[in-house]
């Protein structure tokens, strides 16, 4: 074994060590996705990640987008003004609540978020079709744990 892989073994060896190696690994990861983006596409990562949730979740108003992204209300609205503004979302009155509106996907908004997501899936498809069987099997039962630990 060489001294690089006997390096990492014993700084992945405890939950710190591992902790670090998957910041480090999810962050570059992260960073390689973000340049995989639709060329054509201008949006900032966080209307993209707004328009996703709107895709995954449907409608929701502007108070829930802004728990869901983690930020404050007023940052929200300046993503969502900017969104409409680009004919992104629109807003519809609440069906429920006459205070509230709910902001909407147009199809605009729907074809930007499949055309980005496409691009990167397809990049991420050809990296993991480099890997081996036990290298992608390992990943696949990784996703759901990464996943639980991003969403808790």
């Amino acid at each position: 074994m060489s001294y690089a892989n006997d390096m990492t073994e014993r700084t992945i060896s405890d939950d710190a060590g591992l902790a670090s190696e998957l910041r480090l690994s999810v962050m570059r990861l992260r960073r390689r996705l973000v340049g995989e983006r639709d060329p054509e596409n201008e949006l900032s990562i966080g209307s993209m990640a707004v328009l996703a949730g709107l895709e995954v979740n449907g409608d929701m108003t502007l108070g829930a987008l802004a728990q869901r992204e983690r930020v404050q209300p007023p940052s929200m609205t300046r993503t969502v003004n900017c969104l409409e503004e680009g004919g992104y979302i629109s807003r519809l009155p609440s069906e429920t609540d006459r205070r509230q509106v709910v902001i909407s996907l147009t199809d605009k908004g729907l074809r930007t978020v499949h055309a980005d997501r496409a691009r990167r899936t397809e990049w991420l498809a050809r990296r993991l079709g480099e890997l081996t069987d036990t290298e992608r099997a390992t990943l696949r039962a990784a996703a759901p744990i990464l996943e639980r630990i991003a969403n808790e």
